[in-house]
């Protein structure tokens, strides 16, 4: 990885730098000038540049990954939310959640839910399948 002249390519010196860098410093080091780099970050950048990199990020992670991925994510997400949380978490957050659903949908919407959950119930009491939908809901919102 040398050019003509015998001197090393920018990639090569770059990945020796690194090395070198790596060997001689430990773990405080990269969290220290990681926590430095995301102050600056935060100064220079606005809300848009965050979710303009999130959604990139989540279109990346979307492509390189399966359900099973999302499954087991959601899951150790779950356990260590509710070993962190109590009661009371749970009942704020599933508060802001009814009045925010409250907020989007109307009372047909409801109507709907209601009537599938219904459908659900008796179909898993009966073991058949009283309703001609596929079970799923679909989003009213209010104008």
């Amino acid at each position: 990885m040398t050019n003509n002249n015998g001197k090393m390519n920018r990639e090569e010196a770059g990945r020796k730098g690194g090395e070198t860098t790596a060997k001689n410093h430990d773990k405080d080091f990269y969290q220290e000038i990681g926590q430095k780099g995301g102050e600056t970050t935060a100064k220079n950048h606005d809300k848009d540049f965050y979710q303009e990199i999130g959604q990139k990020g989540g279109e990346t992670t979307a492509d390189n990954h399966d359900k099973d991925f999302y499954q087991e994510i959601g899951q150790k997400g779950g356990e260590t939310t509710a070993e962190n949380h109590n009661k009371d978490f749970y009942q704020e957050i599933g508060q802001k959640g009814g009045e925010a659903t409250a907020e989007s949908h109307d009372k047909e919407f409801y109507q709907e839910i209601g009537e599938k959950g219904g459908e659900a119930r008796a179909n898993q009491r009966d073991g058949g399948n009283s309703g001609s939908n596929d079970g799923k809901m679909t989003r009213r919102s209010r104008t």
